[in-house]
């Protein structure tokens, strides 16, 4: 069964990376009939580089402007009527241009999820250039939350169980 929202057919989901985005996006995306998409997978295969790559070589100012181009690209299918489920990358939604565009895109989901659950799932990965410093992670993180509230509206990640998350998305009032 798809279902429609009742605004342009985009969900967005925005959190902290860890936050399980990407997890419970493409499970979300399932359960409604979506097609679903990795905003940091769809960087990484454009420019044939790891994002991990793309900041050590040329700079997170330069992520950061691929990653406003990619969005734009996401946000034109879901303008096309073509229902899709979006997992942001953490810094994504900080940007004030890229929360205009999606604001005027879609819905907006904070994947709230605590800092040490969030630790606990992203130590060790290489992969994940921002969390190699565990005292710059721990400010990011707190830098970043406001940004996030501001998304419209906050599912509390509570478990490990990504359908915890897709459930609450499912049954938030009014949205389809």
């Amino acid at each position: 069964m798809i279902l429609k929202l009742k605004r342009t057919p985009g969900i967005f989901l925005v959190g902290f990376m860890g936050s399980g985005k990407t997890t419970i996006g493409r499970k979300l995306a399932e359960e409604l009939g979506w097609s679903f998409a990795d905003l940091d997978d769809d960087i990484e295969t454009r420019e044939a580089a790891r994002i991990s790559d793309i900041f050590e070589n040329r700079g997170e100012e330069e992520f950061r402007r691929m990653e406003a181009l990619a969005l734009e690209e996401r946000v034109r299918q879901v303008r096309a009527a073509k229902p899709l489920v979006l997992a942001l990358g953490g810094g994504a939604f900080v940007q004030p241009a890229n929360r205009e565009l999606i604001a005027a895109s879609g819905v907006s989901f904070w994947l709230d999820c605590q800092l040490e659950r969030i630790e606990e799932r992203v130590a060790g990965f290489a992969h994940r250039p921002l969390a190699k410093d565990p005292q710059r992670f721990r400010k990011l993180y707190e830098v970043r939350k406001d940004a996030y509230a501001q998304a419209d509206f906050r599912i509390p990640i509570a478990s490990d169980d990504p359908m915890d998350a897709v459930r609450s998305i499912l049954e938030t009032p009014g949205l389809f």
